[in-house]
């Protein structure tokens, strides 16, 4: 019997032996932060912007925020925008992914309003629907994940 096969045998009989080399390797592998958009689109086709405390550069720019552990970042679009603006959506699609920062990632979802937004949260200043040639200087990632939107809503 080579090694190998008794390597196997042995995993195959004690399975959480390959906790310590799985964590040891999760120890150095890069470590990425996760942020997530909303692409926010109303019956109208405009697009919810928001102007955000925290954002001194560029205040106005798409709902969103940070993905928190193990959730899925569908659920993390939905859950910002309804704990930012009180506003129910529907997630279309996935738009975009980018590396926008190092070992930081953004992802834009194309989402459409579900109702009407409520109480704003303490991290909003404002917001205001806009038509697509309206729309301020915004962040280069969600000016990339806006045109996506409208490149992919006219092929439909």
């Amino acid at each position: 019997m080579t090694l190998r096969r008794h390597l196997a045998t042995l995993i195959r009989r004690i399975p959480k032996l390959m906790l310590i080399p799985y964590y040891t390797y999760r120890f150095f592998q890069p470590k990425y932060s996760i942020g997530v958009v909303g692409i926010v689109l109303n019956d109208n086709h405009e697009i919810l912007i928001v102007e955000h405390v925290f954002h001194p550069r560029l205040p106005w720019g798409l709902p969103g925020g940070w993905i928190n552990f193990n959730e899925d970042p569908a659920d993390a679009v939905s859950r910002e925008i309804r704990e930012e603006l009180s506003l129910p959506v529907k997630i279309k699609q996935l738009l975009l992914v980018k590396r926008t920062q190092f070992n930081h990632l953004d992802m834009a979802y194309l989402c459409l309003a579900n109702g009407e937004i409520g109480k704003i949260s303490y991290e909003l200043l404002g917001y205001r629907w806009c038509k697509r040639d309206d729309l301020p200087h915004l962040h280069t990632f969600h000016a990339q994940a806006v045109e996506k939107a409208f490149t992919d809503l006219e092929k439909e």
